[in-house]
């Protein structure tokens, strides 16, 4: 659960923001501050673990209950400055959608102008890994299942190519033309098929969760390819991703939502009915 808001109060010792400012609160509301991932503002790798933003023990004791809440009380370290130029909606999804993309991308040197980029899964995350491999000026084509995703990801978000999977004489075709991919699909899948896809040297980022990972280590070992995993990202990098949006004007596709709508929302993703994100707007909902 992401939440955006105005800064209703602050205590004594905030420097970072101030009433009224818009903030936006991640994954994540807590670390402890003080192991080397922390010290390198990478606090959602916390070596004691970090504190997530919803139905998790907090330092106190409490239990964290995210954006469902009326208001919730968050240490400076952990908000993010959002833009007053850019809608508090379209925050939403970044910081967790958006992050869980970028962050790999930026780690692995994904923003190179002219190389090529594979997005398997046109989702919430397939869709801002487009989105930004875009903004970095890569060649980039979508990996799907669903043919029905041609037309938008192609005139709507943008993509260069889009591939059907199960084409196997489409997927020869590309054999060792991509210099990276992001895998954002949680359904069980083949792995080789991409990995042959990869130019030496070349590297796979899975950041979704399927029940298994499977590849010969030939697919690995020959042309010196790499395979990755990654969550979301620390502070640092978040804040990042939200001032290069901004200036990018880079924004998720969405729906916003009263909460009352809820659970018709989860039955539209269970459906796979949603382009891309669905945001809940609680304070209108709770007026």
């Amino acid at each position: 659960m992401r939440l955006q808001e105005l800064v209703k109060e602050v205590g004594s010792n905030v420097h970072r923001f101030k009433v009224g400012d818009h903030v936006g609160v991640g994954t994540y509301v807590n670390s402890c501050r003080s192991c080397e991932y922390c010290n390198d503002g990478q606090e959602v790798h916390c070596v004691k673990g970090a504190v997530f933003t919803f139905n998790r023990v907090d330092a106190d004791g409490s239990i964290t209950k995210g954006g469902y809440s009326n208001y919730i009380v968050v240490h400076e370290r952990y908000c993010y400055r959002i833009p007053d130029n850019y809608p508090l909606a379209s925050a939403a999804p970044l910081l967790c959608a958006g992050i869980t993309v970028y962050t790999p991308m930026v780690h692995h040197k994904m923003n190179q102008p002219g190389k090529s980029l594979g997005v398997i899964g046109l989702g919430g995350l397939g869709h801002m890994a487009v989105k930004f491999g875009k903004a970095f000026g890569l060649n980039v084509t979508i990996f799907s299942t669903s043919l029905s995703k041609k037309e938008e990801a192609l005139s709507v978000l943008g993509a260069n190519r889009f591939v059907v999977s199960s084409d196997e004489e489409q997927m020869k075709a590309l054999a060792k033309s991509f210099d990276f991919i992001i895998d954002t699909a949680s359904g069980d899948h083949p792995f080789d098929p991409y990995m042959s896809l990869l130019k030496t040297a070349g590297v796979l980022v899975l950041v979704g969760f399927p029940s298994e990972v499977k590849f010969s280590p030939a697919s690995l070992n020959i042309g010196m390819k790499t395979i990755s995993g990654s969550l979301v990202g620390g502070t640092k990098v978040t804040q990042e991703m939200i001032d290069f949006c901004a200036a990018q004007k880079i924004y998720p596709n969405i729906e916003v939502i009263p909460i009352q709508y809820a659970n018709e929302a989860l039955e539209r993703l269970i459906n796979r009915d949603v382009k891309y994100r669905f945001v809940i707007d609680i304070e209108n909902s709770l007026k």
